[in-house]
């Protein structure tokens, strides 16, 4: 019996979880908002420095991502074809508002709301060659307390490398590192007319809004290297009641 409940005990064991250690973010006080025509979607240029991009990588592959799929849209499903990780980090969400968000969004309203952090449901997107997100919309969560969520965030951590200098340190068979084609985030408006594309670069931040005001989107197809993103979906707290 002793024998069959350390069995048990070593078989739980390898089936927990491992808890990811994220790395620390400095925080950026020269951020910039750019926003893409008239709608709502914007970017932040160099929100994650290329250091602070690749330990959130090294961190995410060291957890392990599982392949997400889908039954497909004659199924009344998005097409999906990715690997994706899923937490639950209060913490996580609050160093990554902290970092600078919190910042730009200070005197930033929408609706009569203001932004007052992150939902901490985050998720972290690997696609390899071949794999993409369909057609689809973000939908709004409620997080209780009179906070419901706005906007998404998708914060790129590969894509569009800069040409290698002497310098460069990069680690020539790191996938990550690798030239990237396709990968793009595709915005849709009406009569299916493509409102903005967005091509991946590392560090860089999309917000876009979601919900009842999301615009129909999709990941494109990577042709060659790898993507990986994290995003999750900001939170804002009515302070003026519309």
């Amino acid at each position: 019996m002793a024998e069959a409940a350390t069995k048990r005990r070593a078989a739980d064991n390898k089936k927990a979880p491992t808890k990811p250690k994220w790395p620390l973010l400095q925080p950026k006080l020269n951020l910039h908002i750019t926003r893409l025509k008239d709608h709502d979607l914007f970017t932040v240029q160099n929100f994650f420095m290329p250091a602070e991009s690749k330990a959130f990588i090294k961190a995410a592959e060291s957890t392990g991502f599982e392949h997400q799929g889908s039954l497909g849209p004659a199924k009344g499903e998005a097409y999906r074809d990715n690997d994706r990780i899923s937490v639950n980090d209060p913490a996580l969400a609050d160093m990554v508002w902290q970092s600078g968000l919190n910042k730009l969004f200070s005197d930033i309203k929408i609706r009569g709301r203001v932004a007052v952090g992150l939902n901490p449901n985050i998720r972290f997107y690997r696609y390899k060659v071949g794999q993409r997100f369909g057609r689809h919309i973000d939908e709004s969560v409620d997080l209780g307390e009179g906070k419901r969520t706005v906007y998404t965030l998708l914060i790129y951590l590969s894509g569009s490398p800069k040409p290698k200098g002497k310098s460069d340190s990069s680690n020539p068979k790191d996938p990550a590192s690798e030239p990237l084609i396709g990968g793009e985030t595709v915005f849709y408006g009406s009569r299916n007319s493509v409102v903005a594309e967005v091509a991946p670069a590392e560090g860089m931040a999309l917000l876009h809004i979601h919900g009842d005001k999301c615009m129909l989107h999709e990941a494109r197809n990577v042709s060659k290297g790898l993507v990986f993103l994290r995003t999750h979906k900001s939170t804002r707290k009515a302070d003026i009641i519309p």
